[in-house]
Parts: C-alpha cells; sequence; structure tokens
C-alpha cells in the first residue's frame, strides 16, 4: 500500500446516496497503476424470502466509529492478502426503499482477478463483521434482520469465523 492510500479516507457512513462513476474517479484518483476496477453495488430489495412486495423499506443504523474502524480493518485485511492498490466502502444508513443503493465497494489493482478477489472478500467481511442493524417494514410489521448462514459460509472460505452467534 503506498502513502496516497493511507492519507485519503476508504470508509464512507452516510444517509445520501452516491455516484458510481464519481466513486471510481475518486479512487483511481490519476494513478497509472491501475489496471482494473472492480464494484459491487447493493441495493434494496422489494422482498423476502422470495415473496414480491413483502418489504417496503429498510432502515439501517450503525455504531459510529466503530463501524469505520470495523470497514478500515477489512480494507487492511484485504491490502495483505490481495495485490490491490486502493478500496472504498461507502454503507448507507437511514430509512431506504426498495431500489435505493445501500452500500459500494470498490477495488483497484494492475490485474482483474485480484480486484475481484479482495471485491469478494471485503463484501462477504461487510455482510458478517460490519456493526450495522437492519430493519425491514412488512406488511406484518417491522422486524430486525438476522444473520444469514450463507453469509457466514461465504467468510468462512476466506479462512475466517464468524463472530454471529
Amino acid at each position: 500500500m503506498d502513502a496516497s492510500q493511507l492519507s485519503s479516507p476508504r470508509v464512507f457512513i452516510q444517509t445520501v446516496d452516491f455516484d458510481l462513476t464519481t466513486e471510481i474517479n475518486i479512487l483511481r484518483a490519476q494513478d497509472p497503476r491501475v489496471g482494473a476496477v472492480c464494484s459491487f453495488i447493493g441495493t434494496v430489495r422489494d422482498r423476502t424470502a422470495g415473496t414480491p412486495g413483502s418489504i417496503s423499506s429498510m432502515e439501517l443504523e450503525h455504531y459510529p466509529g466503530m463501524t469505520e474502524k470495523s470497514i478500515e480493518t477489512m480494507i487492511d485485511e484485504a491490502h495483505q492478502r490481495f495485490d490491490i492498490f486502493g478500496a472504498r466502502v461507502i454503507h448507507r444508513i437511514g430509512l431506504l426503499q426498495p431500489l435505493d443503493q445501500i452500500v459500494l465497494v470498490a477495488v483497484t489493482s494492475a490485474h482483474r482477478g485480484e480486484s475481484f478477489q479482495a471485491c469478494e472478500f471485503l463484501m462477504d467481511y461487510l455482510k458478517t463483521q460490519a456493526p450495522f442493524w437492519k430493519k425491514e417494514q412488512t406488511p406484518e410489521g417491522a422486524r430486525w434482520v438476522d444473520a444469514r448462514v450463507t453469509d457466514d459460509a461465504a467468510l468462512a472460505k476466506w479462512g475466517i469465523e464468524s463472530r454471529n452467534i
């Protein structure tokens, strides 16, 4: 990791939406080493368990300070595991509607393989280890979203045991 990556912000927790092109341009920031950029955007679905229209909104909460530190640690781990140049994570909080963007994970590297792996690693880590809480509004009322076994299994493939019980 070069010094420019240490000084530029890598993690943003915010209520406002983000623009993919703007964020990728910031991440690339005139770095001529970049040959690959991989990004993932997660959005709010209108369904749970395959039932269309079963979610009217989702509210996301976090633990300020702890959340950013946790994600920074994840990015540091990605830099240790993969030959990447930069990473940027944006996670929204507050009340979101179906189709709204929730999260952006973007990674740069010299070649696509490292970028793809690091992006997937960060998303798997983020889904299980970052201190976010999600509450879905359904026709039956509000309910907190529990951790999914499939997310824990995705993290395990990287040799990391989930802290979810």
